[in-house]
């Protein structure tokens, strides 16, 4: 991990504005608790994951209010170009379990680059169950990073829970297929769809993302175990029940096709 310079912190919140902008074409997004994003102290940020358009989402919009530093596959870190910007940018990279990749070094790697970003001050994302979610709810399983890390996080670091909802049934999703989908091709298609739509017309699909302060909370249950940690994290991500699937059509003047399951 390097130190972010000034032009790749310009260069970030300029892509976020673009980003916000371009997503606004989709998704009606809802933001509570971004008073939490204005902290002096480093954040851990802690994310469910529902589908592969929610680190954009999410990234973007933490950047109308500070910077941050992502936790990144393999699969998209090793993009040409990206790759630059990604490392400039300080991100982690890391393997891609969904592939059934296994790097054995890859915990002790996370979590010495998220340390490095806590003493340089910086904010860190990392997604805890490592993976787009199969079904309407969150599930971690076994995975050992975001425990291993709120475990022995540095006393000033600021752990907050992030909710995202309403995406489950979404292209990016697993909800139509049950496997993961192709991100660069969905994102063509989304090109398209925002022309089809004359740019301004699209059907909206509903958003809302939720920010607390779990600090006291998290460090306290991490104390028992990996497996009760897991757990604390997936009653919050699940607060509000299984999400249903909703399939929202891309194209305003199609026939109804909203729908769901």
């Amino acid at each position: 991990m390097r130190k972010t310079d000034w032009f790749i912190v310009l260069l970030s919140r300029i892509l976020a504005f673009k980003i916000r902008l371009a997503l606004r074409s989709r998704y009606r997004i809802s933001i509570k608790g971004s008073e939490i994003l204005k902290s002096n102290s480093p954040i851990l940020f802690l994310p469910n994951h529902q589908a592969l358009i929610d680190p954009l989402i999410l990234l973007s919009h933490i950047y109308r209010y500070t910077t941050v530093i992502p936790v990144i596959s393999e699969k998209y870190f090793d993009i040409p170009v990206a790759k630059w910007y990604f490392k400039r940018m300080g991100a982690v990279r890391v393997s891609d379990l969904e592939t059934g990749s296994r790097n054995t070094l890859v915990l002790k790697s996370i979590i010495r680059s998220v340390y490095k970003g806590f003493r340089r001050k910086k904010n860190v994302v990392i997604y805890p169950s490592g993976q787009i979610a199969g079904q309407g709810f969150e599930k971690i399983f076994n995975k050992k990073s975001a425990y291993h890390i709120v475990n022995t996080i540095p006393e000033g670091v600021q752990i907050v829970g992030v909710r995202i909802n309403g995406l489950w049934g979404s292209m990016f999703s697993k909800a139509k297929t049950g496997k993961s989908p192709d991100f660069l091709v969905q994102l063509v298609k989304g090109t398209f769809y925002i022309l089809a739509n004359l740019l301004f017309f699209m059907p909206k699909r509903t958003v809302s993302i939720e920010f607390e302060d779990l600090t006291s909370i998290a460090k306290e249950k991490a104390i028992p175990g990996q497996a009760p940690f897991n757990s604390f994290l997936e009653d919050f991500y699940n607060l509000h029940g299984e999400e249903p699937a909703l399939f929202v059509k891309h194209i305003f003047y199609l026939p109804r096709l909203n729908r769901k399951t």
